[in-house]
């Protein structure tokens, strides 16, 4: 009987994954992933708003931002750029040029949670249905006025702990990334609107692979945790 009642269990797992896995997607979500196979390069401005818990105004700053398939990506915030975000082949380097600091994120080995919330990073970018669900889980999904949004959660529960939840606004049409917004844990915010984009630009690989200038204080953080 024992035995009997454990299989039954097993199959009422296995029904319930299953059913989990096949979520009907809508036909603008479908049709939009779909779209992402042609993406070899993403370029195009940015408004950054931020929303936190201790200030009654949001924040905005303005920059741009580079991206080439599959993980490659820069960020510069402010004009003159203020912080540069960039994904090389190894690590993520983030400058502060009015500090004179950059700070070096490995990679490579046991990164845990940093490794998670890296991805959110890239959540804008799926180059499949498959890739987005083994990141995330799809909480809703919606088209109004030609725009659809797909709110997602992630799967790893270090990252949900960090980022409980992004959402990702694109055009039904063109199938164009028109914004994320990033939902942090402490309530607060962040949101990216994006225009000006342009598909598969050409982009010099020395954007990736930026010099860290010999006055600069360089530090790890995650080896200070």
């Amino acid at each position: 009987m024992k035995r009997r009642l454990t299989g039954l269990l097993l199959l009422g797992l296995l029904a319930c994954a299953t059913a989990e896995a096949q979520v009907e997607l809508n036909p603008a979500v479908a049709s939009w992933l779909t779209a992402q196979t042609s993406i070899q390069s993403w370029s195009a401005d940015f408004t950054q708003t931020r929303k936190l818990k201790s200030l009654t105004q949001p924040l905005t700053a303005k920059g741009h931002l580079w991206f080439v398939a599959p993980n490659r990506f820069r960020w510069e915030l402010g004009h003159p750029a203020q912080t540069i975000a960039v994904r090389t082949a190894d690590e993520m380097l983030v400058f502060y040029p009015l500090l004179k600091r950059v700070e070096r994120f490995p990679l490579t080995g046991q990164i845990g949670a940093w490794g998670d919330a890296l991805e959110l990073l890239q959540a804008g970018f799926p180059r499949s249905r498959a890739e987005l669900e083994s990141h995330y889980d799809i909480l809703s999904q919606s088209v109004s006025g030609g725009i659809g949004k797909l709110v997602l959660a992630p799967k790893s529960a270090a990252a949900r702990r960090m980022m409980p939840q992004i959402e990702i606004d694109f055009d039904t049409q063109d199938h164009s990334l028109r914004g994320t917004e990033l939902q942090f844990a402490d309530g607060s915010s962040m949101r990216n609107d994006f225009s000006h984009a342009e598909l598969n630009p050409k982009v010099d690989e020395s954007m990736f692979a930026p010099p860290i200038p010999p006055d600069y204080k360089v530090t790890e953080p995650l080896k200070q945790q």
